[in-house]
């Protein structure tokens, strides 16, 4: 599988705009994209912080699944986003290497990215999302 570069970070965080503020004020970020995801159940911007990028998504409901994360686990890094050429075939490389993937076909994410997730069992412990660039 080609991947491009790891795309961005995200963490998981309970007020959006409290810590957009704080990323800007502390490591001088610039909001580069904002956005709402209702069918995922988030609110979501991408920060460029330097040359590399994070992005902090909020849950629009306690049912959603970062709700659920930040129930479980409270706020802090959720998953690592790795930009490859094409999210499908990315995908279908992945699963025909026997690993367990959320989205077996890519969905819209932020910024009308394909985005499909792979479950953290596959990669010890950490949820990735393979986005197309």
């Amino acid at each position: 599988m080609e991947v491009r570069d790891v795309h961005h970070v995200a963490m998981a965080v309970e007020d959006l705009d409290e810590a957009v503020a704080a990323y800007e004020r502390l490591f001088g970020a610039r909001v580069e994209l904002r956005g709402r995801m209702d069918e995922q159940g988030v609110e979501a911007v991408y920060l460029k912080v330097g040359g590399g990028r994070i992005e902090l998504v909020s849950a629009l409901a306690e049912d959603t699944p970062v709700g659920r994360f930040l129930a479980k686990r409270g706020p802090g890094m959720h998953h690592v986003a790795f930009e490859v050429p094409d999210v499908a075939v990315a995908m279908g490389e992945l699963a025909a290497n026997g690993v367990e993937v959320i989205d077996p076909e890519p969905r819209n994410g932020l910024g009308g990215h394909e985005v499909a997730f792979v479950h953290p069992d596959s990669l010890h412990g950490v949820l990735a999302e393979v986005i197309g660039g």
